[in-house]
């Protein structure tokens, strides 16, 4: 169950009662006249099912509330009660196959955001993934895998093809680009330094890579695992089942290619630098073109699904 708080004109108060009350999968209704005072209005509160919970959402923006109010919606971390129950029996669909797209645009917005803090963890994560390239260490790519935060802009990228967000599209792709741009170049400048100092060498770029040559070898099974990553993110992202996400950040070679096409451009290994660009890329490709076909793909299974129970 969510609940959601609602701040709305004393005019409208009435109509926003009423579409809560019609709307499937609600409870727990509370109107609190004029107890709002920035903005004013009436309070209004009420719990609703998850896979009820988008239509609501959507008929609220349709009256103009975000605007003229406030819409805010957070998870039930518990909930006892025999009505809760009830309307998420009523709801049509299971909640854990539910899609806030509202939420999910809002999430993509703040994931895909340029800050500081973005370009600082995938900075690190490239510089860690730098270390494990050289050392030929598996745990420190995994590691790197598990710190880069660039699945944020990918998902805000598939999400704003789906939602047709040209703004959020353009947003996504300034972040993702000038992330990984910084990211190369600092780390072609820690890998010089590392060199200068005795600890980086070109023969260990060059040598035998059991653990990590992958990362600079595109093939077949990197656009695969690419592409059933981009599957498992996008569900984990959209779903009430998120623990999922960790695994996927560990699971494709993004960060660690870039790190290694940032060693390789440090030496003039122009082969290597080509080859983890190309892995760059295909990685990318493949999580960008599964994230939007598995929303394209919820996206028609959820409306069959209202229609079929006259949602």
């Amino acid at each position: 169950m969510l609940h959601l708080r609602l701040i709305t004109p004393a005019e409208t108060t009435d109509e926003v009662v009423r579409l809560v009350e019609k709307t499937v999968g609600t409870t727990h209704l509370v109107v609190l006249p004029g107890a709002a005072r920035n903005p004013a209005g009436d309070v209004v509160m009420c719990d609703v099912a998850r896979e009820a919970a988008d239509e609501l959402l959507a008929s609220l923006r349709g009256l103009g509330l975000d605007r003229t109010g406030s819409i805010a919606m957070e998870n039930i971390d518990l909930s006892l009660s025999r009505r809760a129950d009830k309307a998420e029996d009523e709801a049509p669909g299971e909640g854990a196959d539910a899609v806030l797209w509202e939420g999910l645009t809002e999430a993509s917005h703040e994931e895909s955001t340029l800050s500081v803090t973005y370009v600082a963890f995938i900075t690190l994560a490239t510089m860690i993934a730098a270390c494990g390239v050289v050392l030929d260490n598996a745990i420190l790519i995994v590691g790197a895998m598990a710190v880069g935060p660039e699945f944020g802009p990918l998902a805000g990228i598939c999400t704003a093809l789906v939602r047709r967000h040209p703004r959020l599209a353009w947003r996504s792709v300034i972040a993702l680009l000038v992330g990984f741009a910084a990211a190369v170049a600092v780390t072609v400048a820690f890998s010089l330094f590392m060199d200068a100092i005795g600890l980086f060498d070109r023969a260990d770029l060059e040598g035998e890579r059991p653990n990590t040559a992958f990362v600079y070898a595109p093939d077949a099974f990197s656009f695969i695992v690419a592409v059933l990553a981009g599957i498992a993110g996008t569900l984990s992202l959209t779903s009430a089942k998120s623990g999922a996400l960790v695994g996927v950040a560990i699971s494709v070679t993004t960060v660690p290619a870039a790190a290694n096409a940032a060693v390789a451009l440090a030496y003039g290994d122009t082969g290597q630098t080509a080859g983890s660009i190309e892995q760059l890329l295909l990685n990318l490709l493949g999580i960008v073109l599964a994230g939007t076909a598995t929303l394209l793909t919820q996206k028609y299974f959820w409306s069959r699904q209202r229609q079929r129970t006259g949602g």
